[in-house]
């Protein structure tokens, strides 16, 4: 099975508790409000949307309460499945269209037509080696003016470097070995992530897109794996958060999170 299957299979056997284990997580509702307020501010209303690994559809739901049709893809059945029974219970079947499809396959893509938006959220495309691929794919989707969001782990994390000093030597060293791929495990399957910088993206689409905007997440408050920590120190995480939002577009803290957030306009 190759990687890409490995990690649909991953993702369908965690859709089963992906809710309960990330819902109540506090940072990252604090991720996915920065993610939402960075997109925000390029939007247009009623835009059409094409999303990417949109997993159980927290992000879909959103943009479609916002008034924008939302076209979700995933590769994983069983996270798809999630999302059509939110979106029943909704009662946004207007709103939110579904289909099984691999960011690395959008030439077959059903519903082709002419997106304001292509986003992926949450390091979906860190499970291809083909990212340049996979950007080069987005350009007969975008409308004039369209947008790219994409959520992406760089190839160099802060605070999981500081892991050295635990003694915690894998994963403090994880990130650098992009090139091959490093080890990821979710719910005992076993696949490969690559880490790309913000210049990998840009040098890619340079000639069909602008920068829009960069903005680290998670370079100054902790990953959410740190779990508990809003909960135990809520003074601290709130001038946490208060930092990095005034510092999150400048270097070095764009390029040094856990993620970052990259948005590019089509020329």
């Amino acid at each position: 099975m190759d990687n890409e299957h490995l990690s649909a299979s991953a993702f369908t056997k965690q859709s089963v508790v992906f809710d309960d284990i990330y819902t109540s997580n506090t940072i990252i509702q604090y991720k996915r409000a920065r993610v939402r307020d960075h997109i925000d501010q390029f939007l247009p209303h009623n835009s059409h949307i094409l999303e990417l690994n949109a997993g159980t559809g927290d992000d879909a739901i959103y943009f479609a309460q916002q008034h924008h049709y939302v076209h979700a893809t995933d590769i994983s059945a069983g996270m798809l499945d999630k999302l059509r029974a939110k979106i029943k219970h909704r009662k946004l079947e207007t709103s939110i269209s579904t289909e099984q499809c691999s960011f690395t396959q959008l030439s077959a893509l059903k519903r082709k037509v002419q997106y304001d938006l292509i986003f992926s959220n949450f390091a979906g495309l860190n499970c291809t080696e083909k990212m340049g691929d996979v950007l080069r794919s987005f350009k007969p989707l975008l409308a004039d003016n369209g947008l790219v969001t994409l959520v992406v782990l760089p190839p160099f994390c802060m605070w999981e470097f500081l892991l050295l000093f635990k003694g915690k030597f894998k994963t403090a060293f994880r990130r650098f070995n992009s090139k091959a791929g490093a080890d990821a495990h979710v719910e005992g399957v076993n696949f490969k992530c690559w880490y790309y910088s913000p210049s990998f993206i840009i040098d890619t689409l340079k000639d069909d897109y602008e920068l829009l905007g960069v903005e680290g997440l998670c370079s100054i408050v902790p990953p959410s794996y740190l779990e508990g920590f809003a909960e135990k120190y809520p003074k601290l995480f709130a001038k946490l958060k208060a930092f990095e939002d005034r510092h999150k577009a400048q270097w070095p803290w764009k390029n040094i999170g856990d993620y970052y957030i990259i948005t590019l306009r089509k020329k």
